[in-house]
C-alpha cells in the first residue's frame, strides 16, 4: 500500500480525459450506486468498475482497495443483518429474527460500498493532484486555496503511511511484536507510535507552508495556470454515460 492514492503514469483513454470530467463521472457513477437497491445492477456496476481498473492496469491497486472497503461495509453488513428482519426466518434472534431478506440487504450493502469506491479512488491513480487541482480552479471556479487544500490531503497520505511504516520498522528492530496479542494489545502497541507520527506531520505541514508562502501563494488566481483543460468527445461520453446510470439507477429504485 505504499502507492496509495499515488499517480501512476499511463497512456490508457482514462489518463488523457479531462480531470474535472473524471472527477465528474466518477462521482455519478457513486451517486447510482446509491440510488439504488438492485443487486443485480449493483454488481454490474461493480463490474463495470473492475473493467476499468483494467483498462488502465489499475487491477492490483483496485484489489486491494476493494478489500479495505470490504473490512469496512462488513461492520455495516453485521449490524444490517442484525437489525434488518427480512424474508424467510433463517435464524431466530432475541429481538427479531435473520431472514432471507437480511442476507440480500447485507450483501447489497457490501457490493454498493465497493462499486461506489473504485472509480472515485481511480481519479486519483490516473490523475495527478497538480492537474486535479487546476483544473478544479480554471473550469469549475473553485477557489484555489480549497483545491490546494484538498489536493495537499491527498497527497499527504502516502507521506504520512510511510512515515506510520517507518516508525514500526524501527519500533520492530527495537524487539516490539506488532502481530501478537488481540485487538486490544495491538491497540495498545499503536497508541505510542502517534507521537513521533504527529510531530512529523507538524514538521512537514509547517516546511510545506513556508514552501507555499515564498514561492506567492497568496497571489495565485485562476489565469496564474499556464495549461488548459479542454472538454472532447471522450469526456462528454463519461459524463453523459454516469448521468445515464444515474437515470437507470432511480428507474430501477
Amino acid at each position: 500500500m505504499s502507492a496509495f492514492l499515488e499517480y501512476v503514469p499511463g497512456k490508457s483513454p482514462l489518463h488523457r480525459m479531462n480531470p474535472v470530467a473524471k472527477l465528474g463521472a466518477a462521482a455519478l457513477f457513486a451517486v447510482a450506486c446509491f440510488c439504488t437497491s438492485s443487486l443485480v445492477f449493483l454488481m454490474a456496476l461493480l463490474a463495470a468498475g473492475l473493467a476499468l481498473a483494467a483498462m488502465c492496469g489499475m487491477v492490483r491497486q483496485t484489489l486491494g482497495l476493494v478489500r479495505a472497503v470490504l473490512a469496512f461495509s462488513l461492520i455495516l453488513a453485521v449490524v444490517q443483518l442484525l437489525t434488518t428482519p427480512a424474508g424467510v426466518q433463517l435464524v431466530q434472534l432475541p429481538w427479531g429474527y435473520i431472514g432471507t431478506g437480511s442476507l440480500i440487504a447485507a450483501l447489497t450493502t457490501i457490493v454498493r460500498l465497493a462499486a461506489a469506491a473504485i472509480p472515485l479512488f481511480l481519479v486519483f491513480y490516473v490523475t495527478k493532484t497538480n492537474d486535479l487541482a487546476n483544473a478544479a480552479v480554471k473550469v469549475l471556479h473553485v477557489p484555489y486555496k480549497y483545491a490546494f487544500t484538498f489536493t495537499s490531503t491527498v497527497h499527504f497520505i502516502p507521506v504520512f503511511m510511510n512515515d506510520m511504516k517507518g516508525v514500526m520498522e524501527a519500533q520492530t528492530a527495537r524487539g516490539v511484536e506488532f502481530d501478537r496479542g488481540g485487538i486490544v494489545q495491538k491497540a495498545r502497541l499503536m497508541v505510542p507510535l502517534c507521537v513521533p507520527l504527529l510531530v512529523s506531520s507538524v514538521r512537514k505541514t509547517n516546511s510545506a507552508a513556508i514552501a507555499a508562502e515564498v514561492r506567492g501563494f497568496n497571489l495565485r488566481t485562476a489565469a496564474s495556470g499556464y495549461k488548459e483543460y479542454p472538454m472532447r468527445v471522450l469526456d462528454a461520453a463519461a459524463l453523459a454515460g454516469g448521468a445515464l446510470l444515474v437515470a437507470l439507477a432511480v428507474a430501477l429504485g
